[in-house]
């Protein structure tokens, strides 16, 4: 069987596509015509030999082979972005500004730092890890080029992935609550303002269970550490978990069950910087191969919303 090599061209437009969530927008920030987009879009499916779209109500969606080639498309383009950049790399400089959550700082930071120094030598990055609000703030301002954080429902971004969220407990069992007891469960939380220790507050209240805040940290490390020695339950995603922390089975332990959290991708307001691009790419192929297939996101920009991508 011939083999069908995909264009690069028309995998970048159906990517931007998803991206800006909408096509129109897509083919301004290209620099095309969106009839050209649109003929790109074609030729892809031709390619491709499924449909790759479907209307939804005003909108268009993805199909199943859409969702699918949606990921393959931007694992591509991230490693063809990274064989340019690492063959012109004596042209590409300057500096790039990036933001994460401290739940990725030992998981995906290294890797993600190490592959676009290698491909771009003489380019800077300025790398934080700082909390949720913080990290929205500053790529509002303009401070960052891009952030993985959070959704806190405040800023538009691309849905990178849906992570649950889980009650956590001392690895050698102790949690300092034991379920149908008279004391309020302990908690073990960030400093507010914080999504999660809002979300176990609120969960806790529409389940009844009285709570009381046990320990307070500034740091994801004073959080493990706290949680780790028992004074408390701790509510915070399963990643990046050191081994002295448990997930609590919260049928067990009589604890409210959690929804998952939303991981978004948010940039600034500028769309021509091609090494915040490239960053990009090599940070969701990074988040591709570290989380589980069924956490990540298929539905590109605006899923935090459930929205259709719109057409024009």
């Amino acid at each position: 069987m011939r083999l069908t090599n995909l264009d690069m061209d028309a995998l970048r437009s159906f990517a931007a596509g998803m991206d800006a969530g909408s096509f129109a927008r897509a083919a301004d920030r290209l620099g095309r015509s969106t009839s050209a987009v649109s003929a790109q879009l074609k030729k892809l499916e031709a390619q491709a030999g499924v449909s790759i779209m479907r209307r939804s109500g005003r909108g268009l969606a993805l199909t199943e082979s859409g969702e699918a080639l949606l990921s393959y498309a931007r694992r591509l383009l991230a490693l063809n972005d990274e064989a340019i950049g690492a063959v012109r790399g004596v042209e590409l400089e300057g500096w790039v500004r990036l933001g994460l959550q401290a739940d990725f700082g030992e998981t995906i930071l290294p890797q993600v730092l190490g592959r676009f120094a290698r491909a771009h030598p003489k380019v800077r990055i300025e790398g934080r890890t700082a909390r949720n609000r913080e990290l929205a703030d500053r790529v509002a301002a303009g401070q960052l080029d891009l952030a993985l954080a959070w959704d806190d429902g405040r800023a538009e971004g691309e849905r990178i992935a849906s992570i649950p969220i889980t009650w956590l407990g001392a690895a050698g069992g102790e949690t300092g609550w034991t379920p149908g007891a008279d004391e309020p469960l302990p908690l073990v939380s960030l400093e507010a303002p914080c999504i999660l220790r809002s979300l176990a507050c609120d969960h806790l209240d529409r389940a009844g269970i009285a709570w009381r805040i046990a320990f307070v940290s500034t740091s994801l490390s004073g959080l493990w550490a706290a949680t780790a020695a028992g004074l408390g339950v701790a509510l915070r995603t399963p990643v990046g978990l050191p081994a002295t922390i448990r997930m609590l089975d919260s049928v067990t332990e009589n604890l409210p069950a959690m929804p998952s959290l939303g991981l978004m991708l948010y940039r600034t307001g500028e769309h021509n910087n091609l090494l915040a691009d490239h960053l990009a790419g090599i940070l969701r192929d990074a988040l591709i191969q570290a989380l589980p297939a069924e956490w990540i996101a298929q539905t590109g920009a605006d899923s935090r919303a459930g929205k259709a991508l719109s057409p024009a």
